[in-house]
């Protein structure tokens, strides 16, 4: 198994409200290249959480990163003017929390960060070390 230091957390730059499953983003991802999607989880609007690349598997969703840490990005980030907004539905904090909260007990030591503090993006669209009392 990897060494896993980091938790990374993304958003998908979608729409609030929009449906997106970890199929789409394969999909997208594959599009671009890469042999699948990039994320090792996805929450859906409705707090679905749905498996990605394996754990065990190097990621693609944060460059100079991906060895050592797993990817999780919720469906959203974008409001109804398509600027970077935290559209995260309740559903979707719940089970943001609670896989944290997981992957923390099976990566003890491992940080929790939000994609930005790698790359000028606005993503996730949230203040992650806030959140998590980083």
């Amino acid at each position: 198994m990897r060494k896993i230091s980091k938790i990374i957390i993304h958003c998908t730059a979608t729409p609030a409200r929009r449906r997106v499953t970890a199929a789409e983003v394969d999909r997208w991802h594959r599009a671009r290249g890469w042999n699948g999607i990039g994320y090792h989880y996805l929450i859906g609007i409705d707090g679905t959480v749905e498996r990605g690349r394996p754990e065990a598997i190097a990621g693609a969703h944060c460059k100079g990163q991906n060895a050592s840490s797993i990817g999780i990005a919720y469906a959203g980030g974008l409001d109804d003017a398509g600027a970077p907004a935290d559209t995260r539905t309740p559903a979707q904090r719940s089970a943001l929390k609670i896989l944290v909260t997981d992957l923390l007990g099976r990566y003890p030591g491992a940080t929790i960060h939000g994609h930005n503090e790698f790359a000028a993006k606005a993503c996730p669209c949230f203040n992650v070390s806030k959140e998590f009392k980083c």
